[in-house]
């Protein structure tokens, strides 16, 4: 009988779902996959502490610094996908315009709290606060989501009135309603990279595997989840 070789590779919370449903059908034959999905922040210090990966799934910036620090085989690094930030509220008969940026500053300035994410998106946001100008007024209404936590928790649970964060962790939550995209101008989009990580005991295998992420197919997934595939194959 054959032996099954294993797979392991790690993620953001980002990109879980998208993950998830790939694993099945990016594993090429002879293996099985499965990804670990955590915050950000935790994955990449993971990683750097030198725990063994076969494949590393994060957001651009993070991935260019584990490359740099040989925590990645070089070569392997290549962008998956693109996510796009959206904003979302409780699920309710109030719906706050969010369609401009002078609606979504309004919006911003009357929600009575406001929850957003660690990592790239989260630090593109609070930039956007300090150019309008409304971080002093915002300062204590705001609440960052602890790593690993979504925000659409956040909102679901009543902690927050307005939340931001990736599109593909919004949709499809028990309770949040997404009211869209930021607006046109105002966009905050995180590309999210993989690499086979540098303590991969299976390089070729986990080079098929990117090769499939990237994909035409693995594209298609990653629209339906609320990202923007890089599909290449």
């Amino acid at each position: 009988m054959s032996t099954v070789v294993p797979l392991l590779g790690i993620s953001s919370m980002a990109t879980r779902q998208l993950l998830s449903e790939l694993a099945t059908r990016c594993a090429p034959a002879g293996s099985s996959l499965q990804f670990e999905s955590v915050g950000g922040v935790d994955a990449a210090r993971r990683v750097a502490a030198g725990e063994a990966f076969d494949l590393v799934v994060l957001a651009a910036d993070a991935m260019d610094k584990l490359l740099a620090a040989g925590h990645l085989l070089p070569g392997t690094l290549r962008p998956l996908v693109d996510s796009p930030m959206a904003i979302a509220s409780r699920e309710g008969p109030a719906r706050p315009d969010v369609g401009s940026a002078a609606a979504l500053r309004e919006a911003v300035l009357q929600a009575p709290s406001i929850g957003y994410s660690t990592g790239p998106s989260g630090v593109a946001l609070m930039a956007l606060f300090e150019r309008w100008g409304v971080m002093a007024a915002l300062r204590d209404r705001l609440v960052q989501a602890r790593p690993g936590v979504p925000v659409a928790s956040l909102i679901a649970g009543g902690e927050v009135s307005l939340g931001f964060q990736q599109r593909s962790e919004l949709l499809g939550v028990a309770g949040v309603q997404v009211l869209g995209d930021m607006p046109s101008g105002l966009e905050i989009v995180t590309t999210f990279s993989g690499a086979v990580a540098a303590r991969s005991t299976h390089v070729d295998l986990a080079r098929q595997v990117l090769v499939q992420l990237a994909s035409e197919q693995a594209a298609a997934v990653a629209e339906r989840v609320g990202m923007r595939g890089r599909g290449c194959v």
